[in-house]
């Protein structure tokens, strides 16, 4: 991989120097992750997860307005079994990325690299939750779940992830609101496929045109976070059933 294309980048600004720290971290971390003796139960967390987040937002998921961005959110956000490609080609052109992109944009992606690391990072802690008690990732149930949840030493960075959510979710409806954006990733797509960017060009794409569908992205982070909030609350206090909300949130 390219960390030391990473470590040796110039960086002139405070976004900068926040996305290469991130990537390094990241870095470090895949391939922690990649090592790991629970790496394909880490991979079976993340499916119950999103499936429990798609149950949780179902009408969410189902409305035509939002069902092509929450589909993005799940499947390429938060799908780190298939995005090695994509994850390299970032380290990779990480210095051409810092020489032409405005802070705006380096803050965006830094945001989504930190979202990316802060959820494999709770996954792997939950399987190895799971490890310890002896209860294997595919059998994992609600109960299984709300147990090592509640035994976590990172509830602070579930916080944050959630905020995470709100913050790169606005960011991401201000940048494909850019209408330009659209024709300069149909015209940079031959280029991608040229440089063997075409992973990234593709992750890219999708998340204008999914974003680029949704009418009121305000209103769809605010119910996710005021739900995934209340679902928190509920696993810490012990809520018996504490996936099904109240009819207002």
């Amino acid at each position: 991989m390219y960390r030391e294309r990473l470590v040796n980048t110039d960086v002139r600004s405070d976004s900068a120097r926040r996305l290469q720290q991130l990537l390094l971290d990241y870095h470090d971390f895949r391939i922690h992750k990649t090592g790991h003796r629970l790496l394909s139960s880490t991979f079976t967390v993340a499916d119950w997860q999103a499936e429990r987040l798609k149950s949780t937002h179902q009408d969410l998921y189902q409305h035509l307005g939002y069902h092509t961005g929450l589909e993005f959110l799940l499947t390429d956000l938060y799908a780190p079994a298939s995005m090695t490609r994509r994850d390299d080609n970032i380290d990779r052109v990480f210095p051409k990325m810092v020489k032409w992109l405005p802070d705006h944009q380096l803050e965006m992606l830094a945001g989504l690299v930190e979202l990316n690391l802060i959820t494999q990072q709770l996954d792997l802690e939950l399987a190895e939750l799971l490890d310890e008690r002896d209860i294997p990732a595919s059998s994992v149930t609600g109960e299984h779940y709300c147990e090592v949840y509640r035994a976590s030493q990172k509830l602070e960075q579930r916080e944050k992830q959630v905020m995470l959510v709100a913050d790169v979710g606005q960011q991401l409806d201000r940048y494909v609101r850019n209408r330009a954006l659209g024709w300069l990733l149909s015209m940079s797509r031959a280029p991608a496929e040229m440089a063997d960017l075409s992973d990234l060009h593709n992750f890219l794409h999708r998340g204008y045109l999914a974003f680029r569908k949704m009418d009121n992205v305000d209103l769809l982070i605010s119910r996710l976070v005021t739900r995934e909030q209340q679902v928190m609350d509920n696993i810490l206090n012990g809520h018996p059933e504490p996936f099904v909300l109240p009819g207002d949130l």
